[in-house]
């Protein structure tokens, strides 16, 4: 299990319908040295960027509660006994907005977003089998009410998987 801090924006400012917090240059800094290792000491951190350990521990907070970043457990699905992945484009007839809370709703949708292109929606799915991948694909996915069609793209092997891109 890898140990990491995710930063991200909040749902609504990745989408442009709300500000998103404003990040100066050593919360940024602060961030980068969490993705390192999340489980970096405030010290440590500190040290590194300028600030003292209470106020490292401060913005780091700030920073979770503005819902800039997550602090959260990495892990490799296959280790943790989900052995296929999946990427599902969906088209969707009418609004998106209730097949995409019923998809966040479900626990094997790890990721779920709202599109421009081929698809109205895209679902990143964790199963444990093909099995549990066709259950959830067919019997809940496409059972959804305005759900018209899916595509699904099965995961072969994972090449690269970071989530350094928050301080780019």
């Amino acid at each position: 299990m890898q140990s990491g801090c995710v930063a991200s924006r909040s749902a609504d400012s990745r989408t442009g319908n709300g500000s998103s917090p404003a990040v100066d240059a050593v919360s940024l800094a602060i961030i980068e040295q969490l993705q390192e290792d999340g489980r970096r000491p405030y010290a440590a951190i500190g040290k590194a960027v300028g600030l003292s350990e209470a106020a490292v521990r401060q913005r780091v907070q700030k920073l979770l509660d503005q819902g800039v970043m997550q602090i959260v457990a990495v892990t490799d699905p296959l280790t943790v006994g989900f052995r296929r992945q999946a990427m599902v484009g969906i088209n969707v007839e009418g609004d998106l907005d209730p097949v995409a809370e019923a998809l966040s709703a479900m626990a094997e949708c790890e990721y779920v977003v709202m599109t421009a292109g081929s698809f109205d929606l895209m679902v990143e799915i964790v199963c444990e089998d093909d099995d549990h991948l066709l259950e959830t694909i067919n019997k809940r996915i496409r059972t959804l009410p305005g759900v018209r069609s899916t595509e699904s793209f099965v995961y072969l092997k994972l090449k690269k998987q970071t989530y350094m891109w928050g301080t780019r």
